[in-house]
C-alpha cells in the first residue's frame, strides 16, 4: 500500500497535480474572478454605458444565435462560462490542451448550473482540468485523448452536481439577503465586515459575492466594506505611498497591504472599523442597494466597479437581482449622495481618523504601510 502511495505522489508531481488549498481556493479562485471581470462585468459595463450615453455602436446588434440578438457587451457576457474555466485551468498551470478543452466544460457547467452557475463551474473546472493534466501526454494519439478525457469528465461531472450546486448556493444567497432585509443594522456590520476582509485577503471576494448571487441590500453592504477596505488603505497609507499607492490601493486592490497585514495585523483595524461603520449606513440610512452583476458586490472601487454596479443595477437592473424582486428606478439626489458617501468619503474619513488614531497610540509605526 505505502508503493502505491508513492506511485501515485510521484505521478501527481510529474504532472503537476498539488492537492493544496492555496492553488484551489486561493489561486482558482482569484483566476475565476478575473475570467468574471473580463465577461459578465465587462459586457454589463459596456450594455449599460451603451443605454444610459446612446451609443449606437454599443446597443446594436452585432450577432444573433438561435434566435437571440447579442450586442458587444451581450456577447462578452455569454463567454463567462469559458472564460471562467479557462482562468481556473491557468492557474492550475494546465497544458494547452487540456485548457483550451476547459471552455466547452465551462459552457456546459455555467448553463446547467443556472444561478450557481459560477460556483458550479469553480468545482467542475478543476477537477476536469486535474484529470485532463493526468492523461495528458501520456498516449500517442493525446490530440484525441487529452480534450476527450476533459470535456467528458466536466461535462459528465456537471450533469450530476451543477443543478444541486446551483440550488445551493442560491439558497445561501437568499438566506443571507432575507437576513439583511430583516435585520439591516446588524447584518449591515456583519457583511460589510465579512466581504471587506475577503476583499483583502489573497481569495476572491468577487467570486463569493458572485456565486451566492449577493445583490439588494446585501450586495450594498458588500460594496460598503470593499470600499471601505480600498479607500481606507490607500488613504491611511498616503503619508507612506503617495500617489502611486493612492491610485494602486483605491483602483486596484488592498491586496496589496496582505505582507504588511502579516507583519503588523494592527493595521487592519481602521478600515475594517470604517466597513462595520459603512455597512448599516448603506442598508439602514441610504437603503443602497447592489442589483447590477453580482460579481460587482465584491469589486469596491477596483476600476469603479462597485459603485458602477450600483449606478447599472438603479437603471437595468441584472437577471439575478431582478429573479430577488428587483426592478429599474429613477435615482434621486438622495440616492446620488449615498454611493459617494458609503462608496469613497465616509470610507475615506473613517480610516484616516482611526488610522491617526492608532497611530497616536503607537500601534501603526511609520513605514508598516509601506509597499
Amino acid at each position: 500500500m505505502r508503493e502505491i502511495g508513492k506511485r501515485v505522489s510521484a505521478f501527481c508531481k510529474r504532472k503537476n497535480i498539488i492537492f493544496s488549498p492555496r492553488r484551489y481556493f486561493i489561486d482558482a479562485l482569484a483566476a475565476m474572478a478575473q475570467g468574471l471581470f473580463c465577461t459578465l462585468l465587462i459586457g454589463t459595463i459596456l450594455n449599460t454605458l451603451g443605454t444610459q450615453l446612446h451609443i449606437g455602436a454599443l446597443t446594436a446588434t452585432v450577432a444573433s444565435v438561435g434566435g437571440t440578438d447579442y450586442t458587444v457587451g451581450g456577447i462578452a457576457s455569454a463567454m463567462v462560462g469559458p472564460a471562467m474555466a479557462v482562468a481556473i485551468g491557468y492557474a492550475l498551470q494546465a497544458p494547452g490542451m487540456v485548457l483550451f478543452s476547459l471552455a466547452a466544460v465551462g459552457f456546459a457547467t455555467n448553463a446547467m448550473g443556472g444561478a450557481g452557475g459560477p460556483l458550479a463551474v469553480f468545482f467542475v473546472a478543476i477537477i476536469a482540468a486535474e484529470c485532463g493534466k493526468a492523461v495528458s501526454k501520456e498516449t500517442k494519439i493525446d490530440i484525441l485523448v487529452t480534450p476527450l478525457v476533459t470535456v467528458l469528465v466536466g461535462v459528465g461531472i456537471a450533469y450530476f452536481i451543477a443543478s444541486p450546486i446551483s440550488t445551493g448556493a442560491t439558497y445561501v444567497g437568499r438566506l443571507i439577503m432575507w437576513a439583511t432585509e430583516l435585520r439591516p443594522f446588524f447584518m449591515g456590520i456583519l457583511v460589510s465586515a465579512i466581504v471587506g476582509i475577503a476583499l483583502t485577503l489573497p481569495i476572491s471576494s468577487a467570486a463569493i459575492c458572485s456565486v451566492l448571487g449577493l445583490t439588494g441590500l446585501a450586495g450594498g453592504a458588500a460594496v460598503a466594506g470593499c470600499c471601505a477596505q480600498m479607500v481606507g488603505f490607500a488613504v491611511m497609507s498616503f503619508r507612506e505611498n503617495r500617489w502611486g499607492g493612492l491610485v494602486s490601493q483605491g483602483l486596484g486592490t488592498s491586496m496589496l497591504q496582505m505582507g504588511n497585514i502579516v507583519r503588523n495585523p494592527r493595521i487592519w483595524i481602521p478600515p475594517t472599523l470604517a466597513s462595520m461603520i459603512t455597512g448599516p449606513i448603506a442598508t439602514c440610512v441610504f437603503h443602497l442597494q447592489m442589483n447590477g452583476a453580482a460579481v460587482n458586490s465584491g469589486m469596491g472601487t477596483c476600476g469603479l466597479c462597485g459603485p458602477i454596479g450600483v449606478w447599472t443595477g438603479w437603471y437595468a437592473p441584472s437577471e439575478q437581482a431582478i429573479a430577488n424582486g428587483a426592478s429599474a428606478i429613477a435615482p434621486t439626489g438622495f440616492d446620488w449622495l449615498g454611493l459617494a458617501l458609503v462608496c469613497v468619503v465616509l470610507p475615506a474619513l473613517l480610516s484616516w481618523i482611526f488610522g491617526w488614531i492608532l497611530r497616536r497610540i503607537g500601534w501603526i509605526k511609520p513605514g508598516d504601510l509601506k509597499l
